[in-house]
């Protein structure tokens, strides 16, 4: 069976199927699984898992003023940071249907697990975190956090957010380096004593230089040699001079 391939009910398959059963289970099969018209992989690819992450996130926001009587300024930070990157997230939600999640992969365990669980209970990390070690910050270290975070960017139709300045000329993946940089800037406010904070950090560029990889293979298929070229002038894919 050929990737692409129309099933009966209308949905398509992701991948081919190659007999490796856990791979299989993994990726997924079907490219679009449906209800009748209700697209599923499409709506969990945002709405439970970002929505789920902001009422964790206010809900550690209470508990902290419950323990000690006010919100600290880095939860405030940390709410506000992600409730942002969440509102933009779904308000361009249509943004979504041209990435590699909602063209390439299938609705296997991968998207599920990450969609429904993985997102809301991973990325309020640093809220949780605070509950139970809270943090002091200083108005100047607020200020120094916020503009870390308030990177120059461009909206695009993949729901990414490019680095404008001449970024592509120096990184293939500029996009991914600025999610970089806006995950560390989440983190900062609960300082340095732990790494639980950071765990998202280090998780998110795991799985965007995996996620870069399948890129540069999909990008190179779709271009040839004129993808060639461009890696040849361009020779670093998410970190300049690093990697």
């Amino acid at each position: 069976i050929t990737q692409g391939m129309v099933l009966r009910d209308g949905s398509r398959l992701s991948y081919p199927i190659n007999g490796n059963h856990f791979y299989d289970f993994f990726i997924g099969h079907e490219l679009n699984p449906r209800f009748n018209s209700f697209d599923l992989k499409y709506f969990c690819e945002l709405r439970p898992g970002l929505i789920g992450w902001v009422v964790i996130n206010l809900a550690m926001l209470m508990k902290e003023t419950e323990l000690r009587g006010s919100p600290s300024l880095a939860m405030i930070l940390v709410n506000v940071f992600q409730l942002l990157y969440v509102v933009d997230a779904l308000w361009n939600e249509e943004a979504v249907l041209t990435t590699m999640d909602i063209v390439q992969d299938g609705f296997g365990f991968m998207l599920a697990f990450g969609d429904l669980t993985w997102v809301p209970f991973t990325y309020s990390l640093q809220a949780h975190f605070l509950v139970r070690h809270p943090q002091e910050l200083t108005m100047f270290s607020a200020f120094g956090i916020i503009s870390l975070n308030g990177l120059e960017t461009i909206p695009t139709a993949t729901g990414k957010r490019l680095l404008v300045s001449g970024w592509w000329g120096f990184v293939r993946h500029p996009n991914y380096l600025g999610d970089l940089i806006m995950a560390l800037a989440w983190s900062l406010p609960c300082g340095f004593s732990h790494v639980l904070p950071y765990f998202y950090v280090i998780y998110f560029a795991v799985l965007l230089v995996h996620r870069e990889a399948r890129d540069e293979h999909q990008c190179l298929k779709k271009y040839g040699l004129a993808w060639q070229q461009y890696c040849q002038r361009v020779p670093y894919r998410i970190i300049p001079y690093i990697y």
